[in-house]
């Protein structure tokens, strides 16, 4: 359930009496309300934690034009709401020096043309508030049964990855720490818009410690781990619907990330090469809606397009090298080695697909010998036979090897 904003107090009925005008902060006004605070003194902030939306006649505040800037600086380094001042008491109109002052910091200025009952304003949106927070506890106990059972059935990451998607209404996206998008879920929209530029998008969000709105986009952010350590991380996507900074939103994305950590404590720990496997059979069954989702999916995992020839390989097993451990692991590792960019992923029980982005100026023919020389059954390999290659669909200057 999603925190009451100042713009939502200023729809409120108690309010709408008071004839309320936005004079600064308008750009602010879907901060979160915490509480209300009505307040006389001169020094506000010290009674104050973040998120109060403070009420005032204005009869403390000083007629010097510096006092009146400590006295704004004082709530806007606090992390106040907004200030909402009633006329009619102290002043008749706003002080120019006052409007200026939340102009500066960006803090939501309301004046109350008409006065009010301060206290029908604290008791409605209190009740509001508290209301909130008991619907987010019932709701927080609903996600956590949801995320307990799909932990002690051993969910695939990708199962997890929708499920907070369809549950937070937005796309939800689980990355590695190469910024690599290992599993998406688009929450009914398209992976194109939601995944284009993805890497350099990324880059620019910072991790936090722990589940919170992050870098340029305001994404909301929770970190992966395995055995201690950041694994990568779990991205919520925001959209006009579903602001940031949401609590419920929050929970769900932290609820998550634990279950994903779980997941990988519990075994679930290929995640890069199922993502691998998974975009490759999209490639070849072609699930996308064109070339340009394509482009931005495989992009996505890291493997560049423009400007790159991509090649696919199938090479083809038999005999007890179809059920050898590792094998596809080793063969991506040797690639990643020589420094060349490619998917590696198990087509079927006897066939990996090698999808190859290869820089158009160089030669392709020795690269894609050389792969299926590492290819079970070649020379050096560990049994097997070699597989044909072909063109990627979808790729830019594709050719056959």
């Amino acid at each position: 359930m999603p925190l009451l904003t100042v713009a939502d107090v200023l729809r409120l009925p108690v309010i709408v009496a008071g004839l309320p005008r936005v004079m600064a902060g308008e750009g602010q006004l879907a901060r979160a309300v915490r509480w209300v605070h009505v307040t006389e003194l001169l020094d506000p902030a010290s009674f104050l934690e973040g998120g109060e939306l403070v009420l005032t006649t204005g009869m403390p505040q000083p007629n010097d034009p510096s006092r009146l800037r400590g006295y704004v600086d004082q709530l806007a380094d606090i992390g106040a709401a907004g200030l909402v001042v009633e006329l009619g008491r102290r002043y008749q109109q706003v002080p120019p020096d006052l409007v200026a002052a939340c102009r500066a910091r960006d803090l939501p200025l309301i004046v109350l043309s008409r006065g009010i009952r301060f206290i029908e304003v604290t008791q409605t949106v209190h009740a509001l508030i508290l209301d909130a927070q008991g619907e987010l506890l019932r709701r927080s106990q609903q996600v956590h049964e949801i995320f307990t059972a799909l932990t002690l059935r051993n969910a695939e990451p990708t199962e997890l990855v929708r499920a907070a998607a369809e549950l937070m209404g937005r796309p939800v996206v689980l990355e590695n720490l190469l910024h690599h998008a290992v599993v998406s879920g688009t929450a009914g929209g398209t992976a194109g818009k939601v995944l284009e530029a993805w890497p350099r998008r990324s880059r620019a969000t910072p991790t936090p410690d722990t589940a919170g709105a992050s870098g340029p986009e305001d994404w909301l952010v929770a970190p992966v781990e395995h055995n201690g350590r950041r694994w990568g991380r779990l991205v919520a996507l925001p959209d006009a619907a579903a602001p940031a900074a949401d609590p419920e939103h929050t929970m769900i994305l932290r609820r998550a990330a634990t279950a994903l950590t779980l997941a990988r404590l519990t075994g679930h720990t290929q995640w890069d090469r199922q993502a691998h496997t998974c975009a490759l059979l999209e490639l070849l069954r072609w699930s996308y809606r064109g070339r340009t989702e394509a482009r931005i999916r495989i992009e996505a995992l890291g493997i560049p397009v423009v400007g790159h020839r991509l090649i696919a390989l199938a090479i083809g097993h038999h005999g007890a090298a179809a059920d050898e451990a590792g094998l596809d692991d080793r063969l991506a590792d040797a690639l990643r080695d020589s420094g060349i960019r490619a998917l590696v992923g198990r087509l079927s029980p006897d066939r990996t697909g090698v999808l190859l982005a290869l820089a158009r100026a160089s030669a392709w023919q020795p690269v894609v010998e050389r792969v299926r020389g590492r290819g079970p059954g070649a020379p050096g390999g560990p049994g097997g036979r070699g597989g044909g290659g072909g063109a990627a669909a979808g790729g830019e200057g594709g050719r056959r090897g």
